[in-house]
């Protein structure tokens, strides 16, 4: 047998002694592959080594065959002790439910974050909606400062048109308001943080206030 073979022998008898359960070769295989580096048929020939060595234990199952650790190598439990590990054994099945809840939890917050817009995606709507915005301002500066005369057809129109274009703003900056908010939930710092990091300015940056209808 190569040291390879027999550091793997060794390994394999150290992770049944560990582990205290049955496990089939394939177990074995699988949990100590990366490990051991043994193929399946060496993992195979080495627990029936061990099994004839007395080593460790092997039962038939059919055509399946079972390796556990050699259990006369280990103290007898009291019935107290037994007691103890079923209570430390329902103490963690409650943790383990507890913390499997909030993954799932998390996980339907993460697939509800992941189809929102993205930091870059929000911040070039950000950014398309001020340069709209502005090309609205300065459309209805030009259109307050001018000296012609316009018929009350025209001048209901431009009011009318000033109205539809306040009515999208307060839209808009609602639903960035409401994005922002989303992404607020699952991030680590403070709304300022974001807005700075994210290079999104607001209204209230640029002193600007939304007209009334």
């Amino acid at each position: 047998m190569s040291k390879k073979d027999s550091a793997g022998v060794a390994q394999i008898l150290a992770y049944l002694n560990e582990k205290n359960r049955p496990f089939s070769a394939q177990d074995v295989f699988t949990n100590l592959q990366k490990q051991c580096g043994l193929g399946k048929t060496a993992v195979v020939k080495a627990m029936e080594q061990l099994a004839q060595e007395g080593k460790i234990q092997e039962k038939v199952y059919g055509k399946q065959k079972i390796y556990f650790a050699d259990q006369s190598q280990f103290a007898d439990v009291s019935d107290a002790e037994l007691k103890k590990m079923d209570a430390r054994i329902t103490e963690l099945s409650t943790e383990v439910q507890t913390i499997s809840q909030s993954c799932r939890q998390l996980d339907a917050e993460l697939k509800e974050l992941n189809s929102s817009l993205t930091t870059a995606e929000m911040k070039t709507q950000i950014q398309e909606l001020q340069a709209e915005c502005s090309g609205y301002k300065e459309r209805l500066e030009k259109i307050k400062s001018a000296t012609n005369h316009v018929t009350p057809e025209e001048r209901q129109k431009v009011y009318k048109e000033r109205e539809t274009y306040v009515k999208e703003w307060r839209k808009r900056k609602r639903m960035v308001t409401d994005m922002v908010g989303s992404i607020l939930e699952g991030y680590p710092k403070s709304k300022k943080q974001f807005l700075e990091e994210a290079g999104i300015e607001t209204d209230e940056d640029h002193k600007v206030t939304m007209p009334n209808i």
